[in-house]
């Protein structure tokens, strides 16, 4: 009873521990194992480790109780045989490239398929994923790629002026080619020439007469009235004596 409970307690951390590292992988690959030697194994697990893969072997039923009713589910239709679980922790590409290489020289490792961000991939596809360059240098191809318009387009902007330049001075050899005289650009001493247009003149605001004086000068005339009268009279007075002395 003891050794069952044993059994069963195992059974149950072994569960529990497919379902932690499929959790925390990216990935997850289906391999076959019969034929290996433990030291071959043991170079396997080195050069997966290398590239972030983590190579663990599981009863193939305790593998389907842990993906049973899961997202990882797909992957029972690999699970016949004595198999082993690649659990990607990196670049799946980079795993499966190492899986690839040891599976030339060690043709008793067999890759059946894995899964992916949910997608179940095969054989075939994993082969595909194996060719293809490490992320790094994915990432590098892409920023160059990204980078190759920009500097074109940098390369154009710079070129524009100077084009222009070469397009205006053809245009200005043409014309004097045809004969056609062109007028000289202005200098700093030709500038220096050029009067600066006048100022208009600013009219200056006449004074006006104080008031009091213009006045004196409208009463002068009708003060002099009263004399010249006084001498109108005294004339006639003379004259009027004179002609009674001629009379006598």
């Amino acid at each position: 009873m003891a050794t069952q409970n044993a059994q069963m307690a195992h059974k149950v951390e072994v569960v529990d521990e497919v379902k932690t590292l499929m959790a925390a992988a990216s990935a997850s690959i289906v391999s076959e194992y019969r034929g290996l030697t433990v030291a071959e194994m043991a170079d396997l697990r080195n050069a997966l480790a290398a590239v972030g893969g983590d190579y663990k072997i599981f009863k193939n039923t305790l593998v389907r109780r842990a993906i049973d009713g899961g997202e990882y589910q797909p992957l029972a239709e690999y699970l016949s045989g004595p198999s082993a679980l690649t659990f990607v922790q990196g670049d799946i590409s980079a795993v499966a490239k190492a899986l690839r290489d040891f599976a030339r020289g060690n043709p008793h490792l067999v890759i059946k398929g894995g899964l992916a961000d949910g997608s179940l991939l095969s054989s075939a596809e994993l082969a595909a994923l194996a060719d293809l360059p490490p992320r790094e240098v994915l990432l590098a191809r892409l920023a160059g790629a990204l980078a190759a318009p920009l500097q074109q387009m940098a390369g154009l902007l710079q070129a524009m002026p100077r084009n222009m330049a070469y397009g205006i001075s053809a245009l200005i050899e043409q014309r004097q080619a045809a004969g056609e005289t062109l007028p000289a650009p202005a200098t700093a001493e030709t500038a220096e020439t050029v009067e600066a247009p006048a100022e208009p003149e600013v009219a200056e605001p006449e004074t006006a007469a104080p008031a009091e004086p213009a006045a004196a000068a409208e009463e002068a005339p009708a003060a002099e009235e009263p004399v010249q009268a006084a001498s109108e009279a005294e004339g006639d007075a003379g004259a009027a004596a004179s002609a009674e002395e001629a009379s006598e």
